[in-house]
Formats: structure tokens, sequence, C-alpha cells
């Protein structure tokens, strides 16, 4: 199994709303991704509620290596890239299997 974790600050403002109301989208867009990518078994966003922390941050399982890439490349995916690039200011990604 791969844990697949991403953490973004995001800006103040962008597209037009605030980062609460970004954050919410974009939260909203990588949750309707479950049950839509083979392989991608788990996923979870949450919303940091300390200081001095990333905004907001990407939980998910994979079967493996070969589902993360795969996750990585379909379609459903790459469609919510653009609006995760006009809303973040700074990205962190962690991948580890156990």
């Amino acid at each position: 199994m791969l844990k697949h974790i991403v953490m973004w600050q995001l800006k103040p403002e962008a597209e037009g709303r605030s980062m609460r109301e970004n954050a919410q989208l974009l939260k909203d867009k990588l949750e309707v991704l479950s049950g839509k990518i083979p392989g991608l078994l788990k996923i979870e966003v949450g919303f940091d509620f300390s200081s001095d922390a990333p905004d907001i941050v990407l939980y998910s399982e994979l079967e493996n290596r070969e589902a993360l890439e795969f996750y990585r490349t379909h379609p459903e995916h790459q469609a919510v890239i653009p609006f995760v690039k006009a809303v973040s200011a700074t990205r962190q990604v962690v991948d580890y299997e156990v």
C-alpha cells in the first residue's frame, strides 16, 4: 500500500474567491474523486486549524506505485490540477509505502 499526502498553502484570494471559499471548493473537487479512479482506496481532505502550517491537506491511500501513477494521469485528477495551480501558493508532497 502507498500513502500519498499533499499539503497546500493557499493564496489569500484567487479566482474571485477568498482562501476559505477556495479551500472548500478544492476539498469538494478532490473528494469527488473517491470511487472514480481504480487503485485509489481512500481519500481525505482536511483544513488546518493551527498556525504556521499549510492550509489544506490531502491524505490518500493507493494500492501501489502503479496506482499512484494511474491516479496522477487519470483525466478526473487532471481536471482538478488547473484549479489547484490557480489557488495555491505552495505545495508539498510525500509518498511512502507501508
